[in-house]
């Protein structure tokens, strides 16, 4: 018999850490898991539609969904009630921000320079890219006072802040390889 999806466990309005804690669903460590899980699903609709255009750059999208359960797994862990045990299986190193960064000076590389603020445009993939972008902007705040608190690793904000200047460059990267126009930012007369 396959196992069913529901457990009613959260039906009170608490749900557990993987520490085994149970606290209440507006918790913050629950707003940073759900920014991270909504940021993972943005990043699979702009891999979909940047795999319609056969961009190679899908394959880091899919590890960097790969990596969001890994911060997803170091958030769930607060710090304040980890054992030895979980903090080692939840560890998040700095490895994966150095490998990030390699990725945006590759890309940045291609573009040309920037001389105006770029509005979220540029195709489908380039848009959806963008809208990645703001969402981990959204999830990297809710990741920073779980830092500041000591209960989530600093590497796991560090992550999110390149990630999100990585979907920008992967952004913009996109609408120049489709050939499309970036918008920019005009002030409106008064």
């Amino acid at each position: 018999r396959a196992p069913r999806i529901y457990t009613r466990t959260g039906d009170s309005g608490f749900s557990s850490t993987f520490t085994g804690e149970r606290r209440p669903k507006g918790d913050r460590i629950f707003e940073a898991l759900g920014a991270t899980d909504e940021l993972s699903s943005a990043i699979g609709l702009a891999g979909e539609f940047s795999s319609e255009k056969g961009y190679t750059f899908v394959d880091q999208l899919h590890k960097v969904q790969c990596m969001l359960q890994d911060v997803g797994s170091n958030i769930a862990t607060p710090l304040s009630s980890a054992r030895e045990a979980h903090r080692k299986r939840t560890s998040f190193s700095e490895k994966p921000i150095l490998e990030l960064e390699q990725w945006i000076d590759s890309y940045s590389e291609q573009l040309p320079p920037l001389r105006a603020f770029i509005l979220p445009s540029g195709g489908r993939s380039s848009a959806a890219l963008h809208f990645s972008r703001a969402v981990c902007r959204r999830a990297e705040r809710c990741v920073v006072p779980l830092v500041q608190a000591g209960e989530a690793d600093p590497n796991v904000a560090k992550y999110l802040n390149r990630l999100s200047d990585y979907l920008f460059v992967l952004a913009r990267y996109a609408a120049m390889k489709e050939g499309k126009e970036e918008k920019i930012y005009i002030k409106p007369e008064p």
